[in-house]
């Protein structure tokens, strides 16, 4: 089985607040010139996406310096729905699920708020929980939410712990609570958040999606 975890690219969709606006609009079509093609304006950050390290730092790695192991492999979720709005994601909620070479999957069920105006005020990730997370070796993390820090911010503690770590963060993930079942049942999940391959780049929208055992 395979399941779907990213927002579709839309018009007029959800972004980080001051990042380019969407707009999808035809630049050819077939009555007029024998082929439909879409006109794509959007940022590296739009919907589901990864953050790579020099998103914050230019000294830090683009998305072409990162392996590709990054971006798919084995899964664990750890589920964090319950917290209330703004609430930082503690350690010790994701500490049970690390271990070297997993995809983290952090669970806060804000996809559920998705085009309205509380999806802004998502949980976050802690700093000690991102500490926690690449101290025992983890590289990529992904949330249901618009950012793993909160939003807006005036800085970006998580952000800088995981990108210093030359870690991958993907962001404005979907479906999420649907692997918390399937993680309780013992199936075990692989996941894949391949990047468009912008060179240079600083992030890219993904087509990210689950493979169930």
């Amino acid at each position: 089985m395979i399941i779907d975890l990213s927002v579709p690219v839309t018009t007029g969709m959800p972004v980080y607040p001051g990042d380019p606006e969407v707009a999808l609009s035809p630049a050819l079509t077939v009555e007029s010139d024998g082929v439909n093609v879409l006109r794509v304006h959007m940022s590296s950050h739009t919907g589901t996406h990864v953050d790579a390290p020099c998103h914050v730092d230019r000294a830090l790695p683009d998305l072409d310096a990162l392996p590709l192991d990054r971006f798919l492999g084995p899964a664990v979720v750890a589920d964090a729905r319950g917290l209330p709005p703004r609430a930082p994601v503690p350690a010790e909620l994701v500490e049970p699920h690390l271990r070297p070479g997993v995809i983290l999957l952090v669970a806060t069920g804000w996809s559920a708020y998705w085009g309205t105006d509380d999806y802004l005020a998502h949980p976050h990730l802690s700093p000690e929980a991102a500490t926690a997370i690449v101290e025992a070796g983890v590289r990529t993390v992904a949330v249901d939410a618009l950012s793993v820090d909160p939003t807006p911010a005036d800085d970006l503690p998580a952000h800088r712990i995981l990108c210093g770590a030359h870690a991958v963060i993907g962001e404005n993930f979907a479906n999420l609570t649907e692997l918390v079942e399937i993680q309780r049942q013992g199936r075990p999940i692989e996941v894949s958040l391949l990047p468009l391959r912008l060179r240079g780049g600083d992030g890219a929208p993904v087509r990210a999606v689950a493979r169930v055992g």
